[in-house]
């Protein structure tokens, strides 16, 4: 309950921050928000013993605090000067995880968007504070509030959670810092431009990154994390995560920018500039294929399929898809029984139909409000007798923990906020290619996390539905003054 508290007023000030229609209010509880959060981090690790250290060498935490104090302040002014900056380098630094030891436990952490985020919310929030800018009211719609109602939610149930630190983690680094960048994209004028270069950052990153994989495959060596090098080692097969921690993870990213590439692609007209696309698909296709991940390849399949749908037919696409899918699934099915040399289905599909079972009855036993926000791996290791080697994070499928951990009460918010999300993006999002590259990568996000963890948790999922949300928002003015336009020459006549 101690816990709870604090979490769930930080959790209202950016649940606030969503739904609020004046900016100037707005601006305040973004900033407030984003103070208390890293306030309660502090206090919540306040005797690790990597703050006792730092406690001990005074001058060097207070030297680190400053520099990324001014970092902050440097960037905000530029944001400030070139708004169009923001979006483009928080496309730059949403792939970046760096390691942290926080609280006894480690945690892989995006400090670089962090420090964009709070850059990009001063430089938006201090003009609208001063008076210098005011921003006609903006009425929140389903999405938004729904939205805030997560947020809420999930910090008031580590009320009797029985792991407060797990769930403190999600929303301190997480949800909080997440809701900030999709209040700032969200009321961005997405111009083409800006578009085609935040996918080109993107894509350049995109590259660079299935370069590094390229590069682990060819010389059998990772980067990083040692459980899956120990899993390579053990294995007939070679996974590579490149510079993420996770190969699914990477995978899913590869995924999403061959989605927003293809649509891209499908409403261009220049044949050299679609070939060029084409050399660059096939070279991040590659890499999507070294990772092994079945979830990722999956998830390409969903977003390929909604663009077709949406630029040509949906039924052919329907059934282009089901051909593609029954010989993905003979493909995968035979290689994943030569790769394990056969066994169960728990085996085929490395140990996630036990996660997913075990959630299950996790959720039987308390179907209602569930056992507590961040709970899932330390109930599951309990209920299901099994040593700390074989914990997990979440279910690997986002439904199932959040009915474990949130009950029917959380599964139901959880279910109202991929159908508003849904029609947000969908709702004539056949008219370009922006509107059907955010709508299907999101599908292709969502149904990525039906077969693996982290969908709240992911910031490409706040990003898509902030672009989503003001690129929907454009086109509703856009149709409105061409609404007017008539009006007012009938009125002349």
């Amino acid at each position: 309950m101690a816990t709870a508290l604090p979490l769930t007023a930080c959790a209202l000030l950016a649940a606030a921050a969503i739904v609020v229609r004046g900016s100037t209010a707005r601006a305040w509880l973004l900033l407030a928000s984003l103070t208390v959060a890293p306030a309660i981090l502090v206090v919540h690790v306040w005797d690790a013993s990597q703050v006792v250290t730092l406690r001990h060498h005074a001058p060097i935490a207070i030297g680190g605090a400053l520099a990324g104090l001014l970092l902050v302040a440097a960037l905000a002014v530029l944001f400030t000067r070139v708004p169009s900056a923001f979006p483009i380098a928080a496309v730059a630094t949403v792939p970046f995880r760096i390691p942290i030891t926080v609280g006894g436990g480690s945690s892989n952490l995006l400090l670089p968007l962090y420090l964009v985020v709070a850059a990009g919310a001063l430089a938006w929030a201090i003009p609208r504070i001063a008076g210098r800018v005011e921003d006609p009211p903006q009425r929140a719609g389903a999405l938004e509030w729904t939205l805030a109602a997560t947020l809420v939610l999930y910090a008031a149930q580590t009320a009797y959670s029985a792991d407060t630190g797990r769930a403190l983690e999600n929303v301190v680094f997480f949800y909080v810092p997440f809701a900030a960048l999709f209040v700032l994209l969200a009321r961005l004028r997405w111009t083409r431009r800006l578009a085609g270069r935040c996918l080109a950052v993107l894509t350049g990153l995109a590259v660079a990154l299935a370069a590094v994989g390229y590069v682990e495959y060819a010389t059998r060596h990772l980067f990083l994390n040692p459980k899956v090098i120990a899993s390579n080692e053990l294995s007939d097969y070679f996974r590579v995560n490149s510079l993420f921690f996770d190969p699914n993870i990477y995978g899913r990213f590869l995924a999403i920018v061959i989605v927003l590439l293809v649509a891209w692609m499908l409403w261009r007209r220049d044949a050299r500039q679609v070939a060029w696309a084409s050399l660059v698909l096939a070279f991040l296709f590659g890499g999507l294929v070294l990772t092994l991940s079945q979830s990722s390849f999956a998830a390409l399949l969903v977003g390929l399929a909604v663009l077709g749908a949406l630029r040509w037919s949906v039924k052919w696409a329907l059934v282009a898809s089901a051909v593609v899918a029954l010989v993905a699934v003979v493909a995968l099915a035979a290689g994943t029984s030569v790769l394990q040399g056969g066994g169960s289905t728990n085996k085929a599909t490395s140990g996630r139909s036990d996660l997913v079972s075990g959630g299950v009855r996790l959720f039987a036993s308390r179907p209602l409000l569930g056992h507590g926000s961040g709970s899932f791996p330390r109930e599951y290791r309990r209920a299901e007798h099994v040593s700390a080697e074989r914990a997990t994070s979440a279910s690997h499928t986002i439904p199932i923990t959040v009915a474990a951990e949130q009950g029917l009460v959380g599964l139901a918010v959880y279910l109202a906020l991929l159908w508003f999300a849904f029609v947000r993006l969908f709702r004539g999002a056949d008219s370009g290619a922006l509107r059907a590259g955010v709508a299907a990568a999101f599908a292709a996000l969502v149904a990525h996390t039906l077969m693996y963890a982290a969908f709240l948790e992911d910031p490409l999922t706040w990003a898509l539905l902030g672009v989503g949300t003001a690129a929907a928002a454009a086109a509703a003015t856009d149709a409105r003054e061409a609404a007017a336009v008539p009006a007012a020459g009938a009125r002349a006549r």
